[in-house]
């Protein structure tokens, strides 16, 4: 069964990850935890999806075992309550082998959004994150578009407390829009923000960022915090709505902390 191209933003992208049925149809073997190519299928609608199984999932020492799915589900139900960035519809479900995430795969287009380059290279409008030297000793720069999407990204990563933010989970998709994927080991209660974009450090939040941040902040009171119940615990979410009131109270893109590395290895 091969799937088809399926824009994520379409309404029933959703139902079709939650109800179809999966086919497995490689692995996608640069992933350090298994994560499954599939097809799916819904009464005639086919797409192609992505599968992490619980069971597939690598110990880690700072987050509960099995719990990094539920974290992707999670993720997801925060971007789409504050309408604040794009991340593929995703859902915890029954699989093949056992209990996982399942998203829908993003089509691509050849447009990077996040590069290593020369000083004297870096392209127009973009954001410089970091001045470093190659493997030959050459001066070279960590950067990053500023386009539509990307300041959104951003803000997601610091609610969520991304500790993995890499450019390659940056993607321009088909349809125009800016996705942002791999959220496994996200919202742990401690400050564990790892990203590559911190082009905007200091520089204050929009205002219709801000307006989303508030109605995140509502809803992780009302029918956000229930839904999140099944995929955290009550410290996590907790420390969610003081993230969120930290932005809301600052009104500016923080700065990394000095007590944690905060940029991701590899970058990409």
């Amino acid at each position: 069964m091969a799937g088809t191209h399926l824009d994520p933003a379409d309404p029933a992208a959703l139902e079709l990850i939650r109800r179809g049925r999966l086919e497995v149809e490689g692995r996608l073997v640069d992933a350090s935890n298994v994560t499954l190519f599939c097809a799916v299928e819904l009464d005639g609608m086919t797409a192609n999806a992505v599968y992490k199984p619980v069971p597939g999932e690598r110990p880690l020492w700072d987050f509960p075992d099995g719990t990094l799915a539920g974290r992707e589900v999670a993720t997801y139900l925060i971007a789409e309550a504050a309408e604040l960035v794009n991340v593929p519809p995703t859902v915890l479900r029954a699989g093949p082998f056992g209990e996982g995430m399942v998203q829908l795969w993003v089509e691509t287009r050849d447009d990077e959004l996040v590069d290593i380059c020369a000083p004297d290279e870096v392209p127009e409008g973009w954001r410089v994150v970091l001045h470093a030297h190659d493997r030959l000793g050459e001066p070279a720069v960590l950067v990053h578009a500023d386009r539509p999407g990307m300041r959104e990204l951003a803000v997601l990563d610091i609610v969520v407390n991304n500790t993995d933010r890499k450019g390659g989970h940056v993607l321009a998709a088909e349809n125009g829009r800016i996705y942002g994927v791999d959220h496994g080991i996200c919202l742990h209660t401690d400050p564990k923000l790892r990203t590559v974009l911190w082009g905007w450090v200091g520089e204050p939040l929009p205002g219709e960022v801000l307006d989303k941040l508030r109605k995140l902040r509502w809803a992780i009171d009302h029918e956000l915090g229930e839904a999140l119940a099944p995929h955290l615990t009550r410290v996590e979410v907790a420390a969610l709505s003081k993230r969120t009131d930290t932005l809301l109270s600052d009104g500016v893109f923080p700065a990394p902390a000095d007590d944690w590395r905060a940029i991701p290895w590899p970058l990409f």
